[in-house]
């Protein structure tokens, strides 16, 4: 009597899903982690004249997806290691092959083309600075390791990739703990953002102010006595307050057309900060004064002078306009 002939696993809806939301776990965190890796190393060795954010975005964010995309990977690994102990030839199933394979054949074109690039960098004479170098060697290692551990997990049944599975479990998870933990090291506390971010505010609320001082002696040729002076219903301006404190800032006459503007901020300007402020909004007026808002801690002024050859007062400008008749 013949050997009946051993069936091919069918895919139920169950098996599908599994698959699917592991590579997809899977590859949220390859990205996250690399993305991570690349806004540390922005951050440590930042390119000359280039902008760094200082608030470090990037890597707040990559750390949220790593935190959540990783754990999510770990769990389906799990339910997916019992389903195969209990049921062995779930391994064969055609969704694990395909995702397995295309992770594969994924990984493998990134490794040849990130090779490709620093080769044909390299060889072309061009600069390798230590931060591409380690964006280049963060790539290698990430998916080098992804590759190495699927493609034993295919060539291998349930019982011999055990020690395999639980080495790149423990592996990953430190390796993404580590990244974590320096990315929090770069990137500061929650808190210490919060009071960046309050400093911001602050130069823009000055920068603010300093346009409504500019208008208004343009105006009436003289300079306000007190921020007071500045409120004007039918325009809609509101004299801003410190975002912690709800205090006013300090405005202090020095001359005919001089003044000053202070604050008090809770950190130094952030690295890779403008000297125009930590945001990118264009402000009107300014070119015409001295637009360097970088500030230490504690109470800072800011010193201002109008040039009213950049600023004619609104008497003159009118003088110049031609009559039509």
């Amino acid at each position: 009597m013949e050997p009946a002939t051993m069936q091919k696993p069918r895919t139920t809806p169950k098996d599908f899903f599994l698959h699917l939301g592991a590579i997809v776990a899977l590859y949220i965190s390859i990205i996250s982690v690399l993305t991570l890796l690349f806004e540390i190393i922005n951050q440590l060795y930042p390119q000359p004249f280039a902008y760094t954010d200082p608030y470090a975005s990037g890597v707040s964010l990559a750390m949220s997806m790593l935190i959540v995309a990783f754990p999510l990977y770990i769990l389906f690994m799990r339910v997916l290691s019992g389903v195969e102990k209990s049921s062995p030839e779930k391994r064969e199933l055609s969704v694990r092959k395909w995702l397995i394979y295309l992770t594969l054949f994924l990984a493998g074109v990134v490794i040849a083309i990130d090779l490709i690039v620093l080769i044909q960098k390299f060889f072309a004479g061009e600069e390798i600075t230590l931060a591409f170098a380690l964006k280049v060697l963060s790539i290698i290692v990430v998916l080098a390791a992804v590759f190495g551990y699927y493609l034993h997990d295919i060539k291998h049944n349930q019982g011999e990739g055990t020690k395999m599975n639980i080495f790149f479990a423990y592996g990953a998870g430190t390796f993404a703990v580590l990244t974590i933990a320096i990315g929090f090291l770069v990137m500061g506390s929650p808190y210490t953002q919060r009071e960046k971010r309050f400093d911001a505010e602050r130069v823009a609320h000055l920068q603010s102010i300093q346009y409504q001082i500019v208008y208004y002696w343009q105006s009436k040729e003289e300079l306000p006595t007190t921020l007071d002076d500045l409120k004007d219903p039918i325009s809609g301006f509101i004299l801003p307050v410190d975002p912690a404190t709800n205090t006013s800032y300090e405005y202090i006459p020095t001359g005919g057309l001089s003044f000053q503007l202070c604050a008090t901020f809770s950190r130094e300007t952030p690295e890779g900060a403008g000297l125009q402020g930590y945001e990118s909004e264009v402000y009107p007026h300014k070119s015409g004064l001295d637009e360097n808002w970088q500030h230490g801690v504690g109470r800072v002024c800011f010193d201002r002078t109008i040039d009213p050859e950049l600023y004619p007062p609104r008497s003159v400008m009118e003088k110049d306009v031609p009559v039509i008749r």
